[in-house]
């Protein structure tokens, strides 16, 4: 009786060997089957992806052609690459200016920074090159050194605004889309200044149309140890397009380290072309580039939360012994009794009734806050954080200053003018 049971348990298990073994088969099968097919898709997204890009491209030189490219000059020769174009200046060696679209494609962008810095083969006569910047040098032991001349490459159309391809991003790396920029005007203002057209297109999933460049004359100094003899800007300028909703702006940044908002140095399309020289947006119809050239307001770039920011008033447009937000800072903690003037752009009244007062940028990006506190607000025949909100106002008092920010208290309402 064990020997049968014994024997009908080895031939059980010897039939379920024999399925099992059948079984793996058809599961390793179906797996290896599954995983081709998916590799068949994925050449396929790839395939499309490319072509999808292919048409990317088209399209956009079309829409830039369309809307953006300035007038040529005779002597001028268009330089076309894939996501931009560019006029470039050989007796400056960089580009005149550079138009590209930053498109809504950026929102699911993933591409990283490549640094593939290059010439420009485009450029017959020769672009710049690595050797305008700095010496890079290879020491004994395999490491680097660098002989800087003092100046970043500073990309006209920012590598950013391509994160959508691998192929664009890469051609922001070419010398053609150089200009010598400070360190301390590249990293701060201008950088915000991209970031903030980038913000516009992502909140408002809407393409900006943008043409960048230098403000060339015959008499910029140059790279002193540049083998090209590249040109320093004094200027720089950005022309801003919203084609969709027909707004523009221009931006014209002093080549230094900026103090002021970024709006501070918003300008017409039309002011612009008058310093420049270049006829902007040339293809557009006629009537329709009048309105959007003679265009003087420039908060529709503005994120939905800084739509009531204001930039700080131009000190030439101030009254004698009155000064602007940004320069108030020159008198933090100096112990003297000066007048700012500005818009009051947002209020907030605490749980504790103090009442504070942003001029000209709002939270977090203020640059002259006031304060009110509870025990002084019944000198006050209104409700300050109401009565004063969007209001143009000029306060007199000492300023001191709260985590990097000028600040001034305000004990009485005779020390508010409302203008």
């Amino acid at each position: 009786m064990i020997f049968l049971n014994r024997h009908i348990l080895l031939s059980t298990l010897f039939a379920f060997s024999i399925l099992n073994s059948t079984f793996s088969q058809d599961v390793y099968s179906k797996i290896d089957s599954i995983k081709s097919e998916i590799l068949k898709l994925d050449n396929q997204k790839n395939s499309l992806l490319s072509e999808l890009e292919t048409f990317e491209f088209s399209r956009n030189k079309l829409e830039l052609i369309e809307y953006v490219l300035p007038k040529l000059q005779s002597e001028e020769k268009l330089i076309e690459h894939k996501a931009m174009f560019l006029v470039y200046d050989e007796m400056h060696e960089q580009a005149k200016w550079v138009a590209h679209k930053i498109s809504t494609n950026i929102i699911e962008g993933t591409q990283g920074r490549s640094n593939d810095f290059r010439e420009d083969t485009l450029i017959l006569s020769g672009s710049a090159q690595e050797k305008d910047y700095f010496i890079k040098t290879t020491n004994t032991n395999g490491s680097t050194s660098y002989d800087g001349f003092g100046y970043d490459r500073g990309h006209l159309a920012p590598s950013a605004d391509f994160r959508w391809s691998k192929t664009a991003l890469s051609e922001s790396y070419f010398y053609s889309n150089m200009s010598p920029q400070l360190p301390e005007f590249n990293r701060d203002c201008w950088a915000k200044l991209e970031n903030s057209l980038r913000n516009y297109v992502i909140e408002k999933n809407q393409s900006l149309f943008i043409v960048t460049g230098p403000v060339l004359s015959s008499n910029l100094k140059k790279i002193e140890r540049s083998i090209n003899n590249v040109s320093i800007p004094n200027y720089f300028f950005k022309a801003v397009l919203d084609i969709n909703n027909q707004k523009s702006v221009a931006y014209l940044f002093p080549h230094k380290k900026n103090e002021y908002p970024i709006d501070y140095y918003a300008i017409s399309i039309d002011s612009l072309e008058n310093i420049t020289g270049l006829d902007f947006f040339s293809n557009l119809e006629d009537s329709l580039e009048k309105i959007i050239e003679q265009q003087a307001d420039f908060s529709f770039l503005n994120s939905d939360n800084k739509q009531s920011n204001s930039p700080p008033i131009k000190p030439e447009n101030l009254k004698k012994g009155t000064f602007n937000t940004v320069q108030s800072r020159q008198f933090i903690e100096t112990n003297k009794t000066v007048t700012i003037c500005g818009k009051v752009v947002s209020t907030h009244l605490s749980k504790n009734g103090h009442v504070f007062l942003n001029l000209d940028q709002s939270f977090p990006d203020q640059i002259f806050s006031i304060t009110i506190w509870k025990s002084n607000t019944t000198n006050f025949s209104y409700q300050p954080h109401l009565i004063l909100k969007n209001q143009q106002v000029c306060v007199k008092g000492k300023i001191t200053e709260n985590k990097g920010i000028p600040t001034m208290s305000i004990n009485n309402e005779k020390f508010i003018q409302i203008k």
